[in-house]
């Protein structure tokens, strides 16, 4: 700054005398006036995110940062790179997702979505179709609200004159409908009629896993002797994404969603489960397990695939 101040006395006050430097006094700042601050840089604005960003496609993803347009509509995608040899392509309700090794070039990415686009499309159709249909399974936590436990319509019922406080809920077995139709049985719940969503939807299911505990362990105790193995421990799950698992511990662990699903279903996977206490694997052996104590397996299977339970609330 005093640089600059001397420059400035020199350019209006014309040449000064030549004489020995000397050390100047800082300059004199008038309290009174005002200071000029120095203007600090904003940061900018959050990018948006891609999705955002690319035109608007038949076919969105919700991380989408690319997009490819196939016969007939455009398909926006995730498009992520990491070790792997090969292009994967991977659908499920959100979207498509394609995943590519770090040295492929975007141009072969998208030269195989054009020659797979037919499959691409269908499993885009199918998985927005699967995707409504557990939206519509998807229980709604409300007096007079219905959902399936083993398979049978249950209407959800507020019973505010008992607490149930030993059973925390108490079914009423079937009855007729009027119209006709698939009878439906009553789970009445120890709530008032101003009972909050939240409220019944934890009551209900609580009462709904203490049910498939005692149905799981039935199961696994009727099975295990003819798989030919022995189960640890059972331990109820609510993984978003699969049915059940095994451990080389012997530990099973199967989701209690099951319990919405018919018996026929909760079999096929108790035994597929157990199987695995032989084969830690799908094998050909493992299967051969499976179709010996189940030989109908791969239609259970295929309708396991299809039945409309939402693994998520």
């Amino acid at each position: 700054m005093q640089v600059l101040i001397q420059l400035a006395l020199d350019f209006f006050g014309g040449p000064e005398p030549i004489a020995p430097p000397e050390r100047k006094a800082p300059p004199q700042v008038d309290a009174a006036a005002p200071v000029k601050r120095r203007k600090v840089a904003e940061p900018p604005p959050p990018a948006l995110p891609l999705s955002d960003v690319l035109p608007p496609a038949t076919w969105p993803h919700p991380r989408a940062n690319r997009l490819v347009k196939l016969p007939g509509c455009d398909v926006a995608y995730e498009f992520k790179r990491g070790q792997r040899r090969t292009i994967g392509l991977r659908v499920t309700g959100e979207g498509l997702s394609v995943s590519a090794p770090r040295w492929t070039p975007v141009g072969e990415v998208e030269a195989l979505l054009h020659s797979k686009s037919a499959w691409v499309l269908d499993k885009l159709q199918s998985a927005r179709h699967r995707a409504g249909e557990l939206a519509q399974a998807r229980p709604v936590w409300a007096d007079g609200a219905e959902l399936r436990f083993l398979g049978q319509r249950v209407r959800l019922v507020l019973d505010p004159s008992h607490s149930f406080a030993e059973a925390g809920a108490v079914l009423d077995p079937p009855a007729p409908q009027a119209d006709g139709s698939e009878p439906v049985a009553r789970l009445r719940l120890g709530l008032a009629h101003s009972a909050t969503e939240a409220q019944i939807r934890d009551a209900a299911q609580a009462w709904l896993m203490r049910q498939a505990r005692r149905v799981f362990t039935e199961r696994l105790a009727h099975f295990a002797p003819r798989v030919g193995v022995q189960h640890k421990s059972l331990r109820l799950s609510s993984a978003g994404t699969r049915w059940g698992s095994a451990s080389v511990d012997g530990s099973i662990r199967l989701n209690w969603r099951l319990i919405h699903l018919g018996m026929d279903l909760v079999d096929y996977v108790v035994v597929h489960e157990l199987s695995h206490l032989r084969h830690m694997d799908h094998s050909p052996r493992f299967w051969a397990v499976v179709a010996g104590v189940m030989p109908d397996y791969a239609e259970r299977r295929l309708a396991l695939k299809r039945a409309p339970v939402p693994l998520k609330d």
